[in-house]
């Protein structure tokens, strides 16, 4: 038997060739050899400057491994922007440029350093898929990374490469505009290009009272909303738009980090019955003001601000898009206007996600309900407030609960059944029901309504999921992913679930690593994971969490209660990798 010790571990892989090495070497075989030479240097001490290791050289290739995701890219961009402030006086036909591909992934190392497996392999692939002077990475490095390093990332989509099992999702990376590495072509693939894509960042509360910003903040995400229902935009989504609330907002960086091109602003000032709305949609490529508007108006009329403002905004986009009337929910005012401000003061304490501000919000919805009985959206967010209830298990009685949740959904269906936040929980109550058929109807209808709202995209993807359709639900979740680049970290849950149904369970494991905090369920999927990949050792030392933490753990208690499939196969999938985990029955 061989003493070789066997290390898998966690990291970053770069790998790199030179692109046309063969025609230089017919071309000039000692120019190139010398060219070779000093880019082999240029690596090792770029390299070992980012805590990276030299794997090996052979040819005209390079094989690294850093600790870091970051100081895999940071070499990377930092050699090529090196070798290409070399090239100035060098003929463009001999001018040797190289291919860099970085991956994050499992490794087995050997006691001598080397290393193998499918993390080295797939950093091989995105080597292949980059442009000469490039760097293409993965999706792993691109979720680590993200927003902690000055270059853009641009997505080039799922990619089928050789002897990889599932396709692998990659990123060209971007130097940013003091590097000099080459950029990519103009018509490279990105996920908001083909659509123009928008933020609105909070409107500032003018009013000098503290107990207004409710007011500015819901009519930033009524607009929002609004602008969210037309499919020819690509909308961010509420979740990121408020995390620049309260702060002096660089506009061009903030399109810049998120990779939108228009950006709304505006303010509001409320005095007794008169609003002054002031907004502007501002052309973030060329930080040009592309529209400007103030409105000054009797409270009442707030509904029909809110439509001007959307429209005005759209009417000014590229091709002057217009939409379609049928294809957008029907507004519905409520009667009383008391309870429309009390409905948008319980979102915002909603969104806290804090038991206090639940309560609160609570007492709202219920007052707002009070005022007009007919007011659908505030039935609807009177479920919603009371599904967070449920969800943390801020209750006595979770079957009772879910019946008044239930009542108050069918109220809001019966007074609008054009809002998309009804039929978002009208389909979660399906799932939790395993009434799978309910929940996809409901869930397209969401979709149909409200099409950028991440919430809504990623509980697609998790139907899907449940649903047998893993491969579709995964493209769904990262869309969600890509709609609000500071999402809950339960995404990345629902990713690695989907991804677990798929049989990607070392993808799976990954995505389970952004979770701070994971809970019992969490540590009983990665078990399950690590037993599928035959990793008996690191499933059984999850297994120990589980029960540390639950001593009384059952599969059928604990586990099986919280799955959801449509098939049984699926179900027999997941039961017995828990099985196979050891964990009790």
């Amino acid at each position: 038997m061989s003493s070789v010790e066997l290390k898998q571990r966690l990291a970053a892989i770069l790998v790199a060739d030179v692109a046309g090495y063969s025609r230089l070497m017919a071309a000039d075989e000692r120019a190139t050899v010398r060219s070779l030479d000093s880019a082999r240097a240029l690596f090792r001490s770029r390299i070992q400057a980012n805590q990276g290791r030299v794997i090996d050289m052979a040819g005209d290739s390079v094989l690294a491994v850093f600790e870091t995701a970051a100081g895999a890219v940071l070499a990377a961009l930092d050699v090529q922007q090196q070798i290409e402030s070399l090239l100035d006086d060098v003929a463009e036909d001999r001018r040797m440029r190289f291919r860099i591909g970085v991956h994050l992934g499992d490794v087995i190392e050997k006691d001598d350093g080397t290393i193998y497996g499918d993390g080295v392999n797939i950093a091989a692939r995105l080597e292949g898929l980059a442009l000469p002077g490039g760097i293409t990475v993965s999706d792993a490095v691109e979720c680590a990374l993200r927003n902690k390093v000055t270059a853009r990332f641009v997505d080039q989509g799922e990619q089928s490469v050789k002897n990889i099992a599932h396709p692998v999702r990659a990123f060209r990376v971007q130097a940013s505009a003091s590097a000099r590495a080459p950029a990519a072509p103009t018509d490279a693939p990105d996920p908001a290009s083909d659509k123009p894509s928008i933020i609105v960042l909070p409107f500032v509360n003018m009013s000098g009272v503290a107990e207004q910003e409710y007011f500015a903040d819901g009519l930033t995400e009524d607009i929002l909303t609004d602008l969210s229902r037309f499919r020819e935009l690509f909308v961010i989504s509420r979740n990121t738009s408020f995390k620049y609330k309260g702060q002096a907002v660089d506009v061009k960086k903030v399109a810049r980090d998120l990779s939108v091109r228009y950006v709304v602003e505006g303010s509001v000032r409320k005095a007794g019955n008169r609003v002054r709305i002031t907004v502007q949609l501002i052309d973030a490529e060329c930080d040009r003001h592309v529209w400007a508007e103030r409105y000054d108006r009797d409270l009442e009329d707030i509904f029909a601000i809110q439509d001007e403002v959307t429209s005005a905004i759209v009417a000014t986009l590229p091709g002057r898009l217009e939409a379609d009337a049928h294809s957008r929910a029907e507004r519905k005012p409520p009667a009383s206007l008391a309870a429309y401000e009390c409905v948008l003061e319980a979102k915002v304490l909603h969104h806290r996600s804090a038991r206090a501000e639940n309560a609160r919000a609570l007492e709202l919805v219920h007052r707002a309900i009070a005022l007009d009985p007919r007011y659908g959206h505030a039935h609807a967010w009177h479920a919603c407030i009371l599904g967070q209830q449920w969800g943390y298990g801020w209750c006595q009685d979770r079957a009772a609960l879910e019946v008044v949740i239930e009542r108050e959904l069918e109220i809001a269906l019966g007074l609008d059944p054009n809002d998309s936040d009804v039929h978002r929980i009208l389909a979660a109550l399906g799932v939790v029901r395993n009434d799978l058929g309910k929940a996809m109807f409901h869930q397209q209808r969401a979709l149909a309504l409200n099409p950028n709202d991440d919430l809504i995209v990623v509980q697609h993807g998790e139907v899907l999921t449940w649903l047998g359709q893993a491969q579709e639900g995964i493209e769904w979740i990262r869309k969600a992913m890509r709609l609000n680049p500071y999402h809950p970290e339960r995404f990345w849950f629902h990713l690695a679930r989907a991804q677990f149904v798929a049989k990607q369970y070392a993808d799976a494991i990954e995505s389970l690593r952004h979770l701070s905090a994971p809970d019992t369920l969490h540590h009983a999927l990665i078990a399950a994971c690590h037993a599928q990949l035959g990793q008996t050792l690191l499933a059984a030392a999850r297994v120990s969490e589980v029960l540390r933490r639950v001593p009384d753990f059952t599969i059928r208690e604990h586990c099986l209660p919280a799955l959801h499939y449509g098939r049984e196969e699926e179900l027999d999938h997941h039961r017995d990798a828990l099985r196979k985990a050891g964990l009790p029955e």
